[in-house]
């Protein structure tokens, strides 16, 4: 075996386990009259568009929850829409991309791919469908963060890699930045899973939140930067 293949077989077998039932000197003094810059109640919306990884332990618990978390400490002004479907695939996040995704929308979090894996759809059908959602998204300048998913080989090994490809393919083809495994970490670990060991509990909730951040944060950095921009302080100068 490649070592290419080693290297996918460990994160696939991981994968398969974890996702198996998918059903981070003093400056001049202002004027005494200026007015203060208002900080803009908001600043931007992240849609999570995702399968039951996105709304695991719960609706209320899971990683975009632990997302939104960590944008209340940093950055005021953001919300994360967390529109996870339990059993969701490619094709279904095509049909619903229009209505989950609002025209407020700012970044896209897409998080799927996971049953299609499982399910051994056609692997260039997979390509097509995330290659449309990242199209459509880009089209209405909705910046997009894509998660890579792992398949195990129940479908063979050439499946498993050539689905590996797809997702750091895709993030060259349309420049956008790749998270390499959403359940790095958490995979196979029960101390971050449920009782079915398959989706994360609020531990491992928290660990995907972790792993997700670092690649989501600069894009929040950028979109907050450029709303300060735009904002113009009023002067009374003499």
């Amino acid at each position: 075996m490649t070592s290419l293949a080693r290297r996918v077989g460990i994160y696939s077998l991981a994968a398969g386990v974890a996702a198996s039932s998918c059903g981070a000197a003093a400056g001049p003094t202002a004027p005494a009259s200026s007015s203060p810059v208002e900080v803009p109640p908001t600043l931007g919306r992240i849609v999570v568009l995702g399968d039951s990884l996105s709304v695991s332990p719960s609706r209320s618990v899971n990683f975009p929850a632990e997302l939104q978390a960590r944008l209340d400490s940093a950055s005021r002004g953001w919300t994360v829409h967390n529109a996870g479907v339990s059993g969701d695939t490619t094709a279904g996040g095509v049909r619903r991309l229009d209505e989950a995704v609002g025209g407020d929308t700012h970044v896209l979090i897409l998080a799927l791919g996971a049953n299609d894996g499982l399910r051994g759809v056609n692997l260039a059908l997979v390509e097509t469908n995330l290659s449309a959602m990242i199209e459509r998204a880009q089209a209405r300048r909705i910046k997009v963060l894509l998660c890579g998913m792992e398949t195990p080989p129940s479908h063979g090994w050439d499946y498993t890699i050539g689905f590996h490809k797809i997702f750091p393919r895709l993030a060259a083809r349309y420049d956008v930045p790749l998270v390499p495994f959403l359940l790095a970490g958490v995979a196979l670990d029960p101390a971050l899973n449920l009782d079915d060991a398959i989706h994360p509990n609020a531990a491992g909730a928290r660990r995907i939140g972790d792993t997700v951040w670092p690649y989501l944060e600069p894009l929040v950095r950028i979109q907050s930067a450029a709303a300060f921009d735009n904002l113009t302080p009023s002067l009374d100068l003499p």
